[in-house]
């Protein structure tokens, strides 16, 4: 048997607890000089060169002999053959799952509004869906077909009329599942390319690639860095840290349960954090067990040994009310609330990008299948920011119209802030239509 995982413990009644709670939480996304470097050039190349220089990145990149666009756009018909080798049940399961994610994003779209005043002035507002989006898919062994359901289904909801995907095959290598996955959503156009070309290709738009309004989807730090520096050219959905799973249980739940649930953010990467808060030093002991006992049986071992190691925390707590503050405080891409009473407790956190409750709704249901989207803030930022959703593919125009009655009174209102702003054009136009 190996060594037990030396896995932090803290104590919110300890000295210094919040500090060691902030170093722990604390995430240097930034790119250094090299990556920022590499993708500026990359970017730049693009940007002027079209094709070209996205056929000579991906022959170097992935490892491809690539001699024009035509050879890395992906038919429907391969994405259909991809759906159609398919076993049963895995078909079956993307089908599920594609159906619960598009029913739950029924419930968010945006609808137009407005209203009318006395004087018959209108005002409102006008929901619009994007005209094009990017999607990027990370490629290779380490495909994610759920992403790409999660993606760009919200986007066919909001009525966006094209979706474009890129996805990198390494090597020519393909994963039939995140082409079956893009026939299932609705994607339509695929493109076999990664990395910052592939974002620079749909930012700007290439010979062959479309230019899009907004690019979504995660990345590696290149994919991630681009996406970070062609943001106001194109919008973007956010740029992603490392997985994050916080649990907080009131030591009712199998430990067993909460190690696995520990475990299965941890084998994302090294960098992904898992974190218990419980107020029961004993349960936090028997969860150490369980993780010691349980983590011989994992593929993926030593990620998960590393990364609950380097950012991984049991932290005991005083009661439950301080749990639920450290839980609001580290504000987690995903929490488990594995308490008796979790629709009660949830109304009490305000800072979550996703909330699971109760002790049989494990995290993983919602990376795949449960039907809100998986696409979460990370890094504490669902302090200020949301899921992925319908409503990042919509846009919203205020609607004004104004009755000649309504552009004498509010015209008079204008005028004085107008003058008062020293802005004379705005107040004679405002002042024409005063009768």
């Amino acid at each position: 048997m190996s060594d037990k995982i030396k896995i932090a413990r803290l104590n919110t009644q300890d000295d210094g607890f919040w500090q060691r709670l902030d170093e722990m939480l604390a995430w240097d996304g930034v790119s250094d000089k090299t990556v920022l470097t590499t993708v500026t050039d990359i970017l730049d190349d693009v940007k002027q060169n079209g094709d070209s220089a996205v056929i000579k990145y991906t022959n170097h990149f992935d490892q491809m002999d690539i001699s024009a666009m035509s050879a890395l756009e992906v038919s429907q018909q391969r994405l259909q053959s991809a759906l159609d080798s398919l076993s049963n049940k895995q078909c079956n399961a993307l089908e599920t799952a594609a159906t619960r994610v598009r029913a739950y994003a029924e419930h968010q779209k945006l609808e137009s509004w407005s209203y009318e005043e006395e004087d018959g002035t209108v005002l409102g507002q006008q929901v619009t869906p994007l005209d094009r989006v990017g999607l990027y898919v990370p490629g290779g062994k380490a495909a994610y077909p759920s992403s790409v359901l999660m993606n760009a289904i919200p986007a066919k909801v909001a009525g966006v009329p094209e979706l474009i995907m890129v996805v990198p095959t390494p090597k020519g290598e393909v994963n039939e599942l995140v082409f079956a996955a893009a026939k299932i959503a609705g994607v339509d156009r695929v493109f076999a390319v990664g990395g910052a070309q592939a974002i620079a290709a749909l930012a700007y738009g290439t010979e062959t690639i479309p230019q899009v309004d907004k690019v979504v989807g995660p990345g590696n730090i290149y994919v991630a860095t681009a996406k970070r520096m062609v943001f106001g050219t194109v919008g973007i959905d956010m740029i992603a840290g490392p997985s994050e799973i916080l649990v907080v249980c009131d030591g009712d739940t199998d430990p067993d349960w909460i190690a696995m649930d520990l475990f299965s953010q941890a084998e994302h990467d090294e960098d992904a954090q898992s974190i218990l808060v419980s107020p029961d030093k004993d349960f936090l002991n028997k969860v150490q067990q369980s993780i010691d006992s349980l983590i011989q049986e994992m593929p993926r071992a030593d990620i998960i040994r590393q990364s609950l190691e380097t950012r991984g925390a049991l932290i005991q707590a005083k009661d439950m009310q301080n749990a639920i503050d450290i839980a609001n405080y580290i504000a987690p891409e995903h929490l488990e609330l594995s308490v008796d009473n979790a629709p009660d407790v949830a109304k009490q956190i305000r800072h979550a990008g996703a909330i699971f409750m109760g002790r049989y709704t494990a995290e993983a249901l919602g990376d795949y299948c449960a039907g809100p989207n998986h696409v979460l803030p990370t890094s504490r930022t669902a302090r200020f920011s949301s899921p992925l959703g319908v409503y990042d593919f919509q846009k919203r125009s205020s609607l004004i119209a104004c009755s000649a009655e309504g552009a004498s009174e509010l015209g008079k209102t204008a005028s004085i802030l107008a003058h008062g702003e020293g802005l004379i054009a705005h107040a004679r136009s405002a002042e024409y239509r005063i009768k």
